[in-house]
């Protein structure tokens, strides 16, 4: 399940997805309204750095690296791939591309280094609850897909209950998102705050966000994502924020995550003033009701999308289960999943274009 977040954050954590997913699961853009200002644009040299070190006497190394993907609201050039063995592109079950490897008897060290421009533009919906309508049975049998859990993003009584008391029965999509929205808002508290005393999951999970009331994006998201499907809303899993499905509009970007960041007021103390501005990607100066408002609705340009979804099924298929996301990369080594930090690391740097 997967980014969209600030910048800094979604580098640092990864975003979206991978080349063009199938038609059926490729998000259309939100019909933006006419007064819906000019969107803004930014544009970065990237690199992305992979270095696998798999144990001594590994028999076979496979690992999926996430690359930038196709997306309607970035452009990708000059995209370089530097291996020191055979690689190909790959799609998961989800359509995100993934550099992928396939070493026998792997060296001790082997790095791969990914080097791009991005330019990455605002998605900006103009969302508006008089612009749609309550949406279909039909609709939701044909976007069902969007309504069902995952692993990690549960729906089971608890979340039925909590999202049918926050929607109070309210049918039209946005409003009903809206009310979701400021649920969260009100209720769960973005860990880096207070990292003294907050934590994410590490996994983006609906139980724990839900049960500790605090997380990353991923945790947050996932919390969310729950609550809408279980209201009905179709909603989809972008790695750092996500979308909904909103009738004559489309889908609709939201980021209740990074929201929060401006949604109250908190001190910024050494221990947490560098988290904080890693995760906006400009900085917190108190309480910003308009960014709160912003990211209902709308992305900033300051993204990158890496992957899409949850529960993936890579290609060739991995020998371990569903993978739960790929912000970063997916490794095996003698067919056992190799967690970020015990076999292997990724360093993401970037310079933006002035």
């Amino acid at each position: 399940m997967m980014k969209l977040v600030p910048f800094a954050a979604v580098f640092a954590a990864a975003s979206t997805t991978v080349a063009a997913p199938p038609a059926a699961s490729t998000p259309a853009a939100a019909t933006p309204a006419a007064s819906t200002p000019v969107a803004r644009q930014a544009t970065f040299d990237v690199r992305q750095e992979f270095t696998i070190t798999p144990a001594a006497g590994a028999k076979k190394l496979r690992a999926w690296l996430t690359m930038p993907q196709k997306d309607p609201n970035q452009t990708v050039k000059h995209l370089k791939i530097e291996s020191p063995v055979p690689y190909r592109i790959e799609k998961d079950s989800e359509g995100n591309q993934l550099v992928y490897l396939d070493v026998t008897n792997p060296p001790k060290t082997l790095t791969v280094v990914e080097t791009f421009q991005l330019t990455r533009r605002e998605e900006r919906s103009g969302v508006d609850p008089a612009r749609t309508r309550p949406i279909t049975d039909a609709e939701r049998r044909k976007l069902a897909k969007y309504l069902q859990p995952n692993a990690n993003v549960t729906i089971d009584e608890d979340v039925r209950v909590l999202a049918s008391e926050i929607v109070a029965g309210e049918t039209n999509p946005v409003k009903a998102a809206r009310k979701l929205y400021d649920w969260t808002l009100a209720n769960v508290d973005y860990w880096v705050k207070d990292p003294e005393h907050k934590a994410a999951s590490g996994i983006g999970s609906t139980e724990y966000c839900l049960k500790s009331r605090t997380g990353n994006c991923t945790d947050f998201h996932s919390l969310w994502t729950s609550l809408a499907r279980a209201s009905g809303i179709p909603t989809q899993m972008v790695y750092g924020s996500f979308l909904i499905y909103v009738p004559n509009v489309g889908w609709v970007p939201h980021d209740v995550a990074i929201a929060d960041i401006f949604a109250g007021d908190f001190p910024t103390t050494p221990l947490n003033e560098d988290k904080v501005r890693l995760t906006t990607g400009d900085g917190y100066s108190g309480p910003d009701p308009a960014k709160v408002e912003y990211y209902f609705g709308n992305i900033d340009e300051r993204r990158v999308t890496w992957s899409r979804g949850r529960d993936l099924i890579l290609s060739p298929r991995q020998d371990g289960g569903p993978v739960n996301s790929i912000a970063k990369a997916y490794v095996e080594v003698d067919g056992a999943g190799v967690a970020d930090g015990k076999g292997w690391t990724r360093k993401l740097t970037f310079t933006e274009r002035k």
